[in-house]
């Protein structure tokens, strides 16, 4: 059995995790040189199908149930210490509108945000607790299913488009947002990340800020560092971030803590993520090909989901 894997994002890794794991000679093709090269990269690495469900379907939250479960089998350093949700009290109202919208949570007080994450004490009066969800640094993470996928004798081919040609078995195509060629549907929603290191501040886990003006979560990150994101702008352009969103992100996370104003700005970036009108990603056959797309913002939460469907979907061609 054959297959090919189109693209190195986080659906192409996991679908070629999962083919190979079923006995598949895959080959995975990458037209950048290295990873890094796709909007997976800059991800906050989430794993929170609960907390998703605030404004995604229920179809979401059940399919991102079992994700913590699959990324921790294959990559080390999941971290499974649950999501915090605080508002401002000005902006309670947005906080029980998060909890009547979501499933699986606990009611904190000031003294239970504070015992979770102490260094919130004193700065938010309520907050909400998902304990069971978690969440992975994206880049370790790439990296650590590469290296399996090496181990497991997968031909990773980078700086080298698929060309296409006999031979190359069931192809899995998931190439995001340079799909549009086959799937002319998908539209593009722009998002954007700080990176940013302080000592001042210390998180064991992602807080989500109901901002009034633009929702933040903050991932912890290893040495100092944290992962600050949270922008979706409805728009195919790529390149760097804007300085309306850099601001407002800054803003927002001073509301989180105030060290963030004087943390080290490491890195800046943006990328475009696909979507499909449901913004739910999906996995189907079209051209001769399967596709993995539509990420969205639930790239990595629906990642495994994807992965499993697909080498189904390719056991069942080859039998």
């Amino acid at each position: 059995m054959r297959a090919t894997v189109v693209g190195a994002g986080v659906f192409g890794l996991a679908a070629a995790t999962e083919l190979a794991e079923r006995g598949f000679a895959v080959t995975l093709y990458e037209r950048n040189p290295g990873l890094g090269g796709n909007a997976s990269w800059l991800a906050g690495g989430m794993l929170a199908p609960y907390c998703e469900g605030e404004s995604a379907p229920w179809s979401v939250v059940e399919r991102g149930l079992q994700a913590l479960d699959w990324w921790e089998r294959h990559v080390p350093d999941v971290v499974r210490k649950g999501t915090l949700v605080v508002a401002p009290p000005r902006d309670a109202p947005d906080l029980d509108r998060f909890a009547a919208r979501t499933q699986a949570w606990q009611a904190l007080d000031e003294a239970g945000v504070a015992a979770l994450e102490p260094d919130l004490a004193g700065r938010f009066r309520r907050g909400l607790f998902y304990a069971s969800e978690g969440h992975v640094d994206p880049r370790e993470a790439m990296d650590a299913l590469c290296q399996r996928l090496i181990s497991r004798g997968v031909d990773l081919r980078f700086a080298h488009p698929f060309a296409g040609g006999a031979g190359a078995g069931v192809i899995v195509d998931c190439r995001g947002w340079s799909a549009r060629d086959a799937l002319p549907e998908l539209r593009g929603v722009r998002g954007e990340m700080l990176l940013v290191r302080t000592r001042e501040v210390r998180l064991s886990r992602p807080v989500r800020l109901l901002h009034p003006r633009i929702p933040l979560y903050v991932a912890p990150r290893a040495d100092g560092l944290f992962m600050i994101g949270a922008t979706m702008i409805e728009s195919p352009e790529k390149g760097g971030m804007t300085a309306r969103s850099a601001i407002e992100l800054l803003s927002a996370a001073f509301a989180l803590h105030p060290a963030f104003g004087e943390a080290e700005i490491v890195e800046m970036s943006a990328d475009v993520r696909p979507a499909f009108a449901d913004n739910e990603p999906q996995a189907f056959a079209r051209g001769g090909r399967l596709h993995l797309n539509g990420a969205y913002r639930h790239g990595w939460l629906l990642a495994p989901d994807l992965a499993v469907k697909a080498a189904e979907m390719a056991t069942k061609l080859v039998d």
